[in-house]
């Protein structure tokens, strides 16, 4: 069974920010900025954290797995805004 997580980081270093953003790129959704949203299983999610841990700053960074329930039977994402409107990201994102 999946459950949904929205994954989000606070990562001090650039060089660090960049692998991690591209780690989290296979494991859901872009959102925004540093925020993702993931549909994992058990095991994808072990697998995502000891990614993570590889790459991370334990001392200086931050990532936060906020599950959101079970994947099935959510029906449609439904996401609002304050503020600037929500608009789905299509292009690939590239951090510098």
């Amino acid at each position: 069974m999946r459950t949904s997580y929205l994954v989000c980081y606070d990562i001090s270093d650039e060089k660090r920010l960049r692998r991690v953003f591209q780690a989290m790129r296979g494991y859901g959704d872009h959102l925004q900025f540093s925020i993702f949203e993931c549909q994992l299983t058990a095991s994808d999610l072990a697998r995502c954290r000891a990614e993570l841990g590889e790459i991370i700053n334990h001392g200086e960074d931050q990532v936060l797995f906020v599950s959101l329930g079970p994947a099935e039977g959510r029906g449609d994402r439904v996401i609002t805004a304050l503020g600037k409107p929500y608009t789905a990201v299509d292009a690939p994102c590239i951090v510098v």
